[in-house]
């Protein structure tokens, strides 16, 4: 257990940290090669976590992929635009506008998504609306908080969505069908407690004359007619692909290169560069970390914590659900959300109670907002916001996590019994 957990902490702080720029699947496979070199994990484990991660982690290139085009054609941009005009300089509906816009785009293009590419336009919108460092921190915290709140209603809404949903072959609507309250309550708890929590930071009103009309904002207008018609075919394409029983990454993939390849014939995008930006070390990231938590599993870490749970199961099944999302998310707070889900997958696949996978992905979406290193997300939010000339400490960031996490968790959960 001890050489295990030490090769798993290592790693941990090097793709928290990223010394001298070490990339996170660098720091992730170096993990997994001293795992195997050990023998902690045996190279039959290797191609196990393989078999479980490549769907999800293709699916997640795909999503950043079509995100990324559709960001240069400006449609994100238009969003943004259209929902501050929609606010008419209310500043208070402007953020309740734009935590639902941060929701939409969490849903269906993952909280990385919303971290990545939302929060510059976003940032750069209210600094030419001269809002002062008081409203731009509430907006940006609430932004960032929502991005991870909001992405639990669909498979492709998170990276821990898809792995969790493969490794218990949970489909596309099943998962949909079994989390939609949840997720609708989670939103609208998030955006009433990021409100009361807020409030007073909010300008009451915010001159948006200066705004350019949304349609303005276009790159290009041909590319922005077919999007909408391409995503919807997307949407489709999933639940085809789940009556199908096909991997989820075959239409996000795939999808992604298909609307980059017509986005290329039109002139709207570079596809060269698209590629190459796109974030290909997700790919060693999410093998090479689940190799390293695959040696905690052998070492009997997983054992132990399904024990925990199943002590919880004693106390009734609500306190068995609840329970079991908050120590996902208390373990994700400190220890990251991806080596999280995946240690809680193969726990709650010893306890025989699939369903608490639900339980899981909401602690581990929602659980990393009580610290700056809880999710890829946030650390991506964070490094986005600290090259826009925006540095947010940990006291700060917590101030916030810690007060805001908890309700908004705990009512998503109840949506689950």
């Amino acid at each position: 257990m001890f050489l295990a957990g030490a090769i798993f902490l290592v790693t941990l702080t090097l793709v928290i940290w990223q010394p001298r720029g070490i990339q996170i699947g660098t720091s992730a496979v170096a993990g997994a090669a001293a795992a195997l070199l050990l023998g902690v994990v045996s190279f039959e484990d290797v191609v196990t976590v393989t078999a479980i991660v490549w769907d999800a982690t293709l699916a997640f290139i795909g999503i950043i992929l079509l995100s990324m085009v559709l960001d240069e054609i400006g449609f994100f941009e238009w969003a943004a635009v259209k929902m501050a005009k929609l606010s008419r300089g209310n500043g208070h509906l402007m953020f309740v506008n734009i935590l639902l816009l941060g929701a939409l785009v969490a849903a269906f293009f993952a909280n990385d998504g919303a971290a990545l590419i939302l929060t510059p336009i976003l940032l750069a919108k209210m600094r030419y609306l001269k809002m002062d460092a008081r409203a731009i921190f509430a907006f940006l915290m609430a932004g960032g908080f929502i991005g991870d709140s909001a992405s639990n209603p669909l498979v492709i809404s998170n990276l821990t969505n898809i792995v969790t949903a493969d490794f218990f072959d949970i489909g596309f609507v099943e998962y949909m069908q079994k989390m939609f309250w949840p997720n609708l309550i989670s939103v609208a708890a998030s955006i009433a407690v990021l409100w009361l929590f807020f409030r007073k930071s909010i300008p009451s009103r915010i001159d948006i004359q200066s705004l350019p009309e949304a349609a303005t904002v276009i790159r290009h207008k041909k590319m922005f007619r077919i999007s909408w018609w391409f995503l919807g075919l997307l949407l489709a394409g999933y639940f085809i692909g789940d009556r199908f029983d096909l991997p989820v990454s075959i239409f996000a993939l795939g999808g992604a290169l298909l609307f980059l390849l017509i986005a290329a014939k039109q002139k709207a995008t570079k596809p060269i560069m698209t590629i190459k930006t796109a974030p290909w070390q997700v790919v060693w990231f999410s093998i090479g970390l689940y190799v390293v938590v695959f040696g905690l599993e052998n070492a009997g870490l997983t054992e132990t914590i399904a024990g925990w749970l199943l002590t919880l199961k004693s106390y009734g099944h609500e306190t068995y659900i609840v329970g079991t999302g908050f120590l996902s998310a208390i373990l994700s707070s400190f220890m990251n959300n991806m080596p999280t889900i995946m240690v809680m997958d193969l726990v709650i696949d010893k306890t025989g109670d699939e369903y608490l996978a639900y339980a899981n992905i909401l602690g581990c979406n929602l659980g990393p907002k009580m610290t700056p290193i809880g999710s890829l997300a946030t650390l991506l939010w964070l490094h986005v916001l600290a090259k826009k000339g925006v540095v947010i400490g940990w006291g700060e960031y917590m101030k916030v996590g810690l007060i805001v996490t908890p309700p908004v968790l705990f009512a998503a959960l109840l949506g689950l019994l």
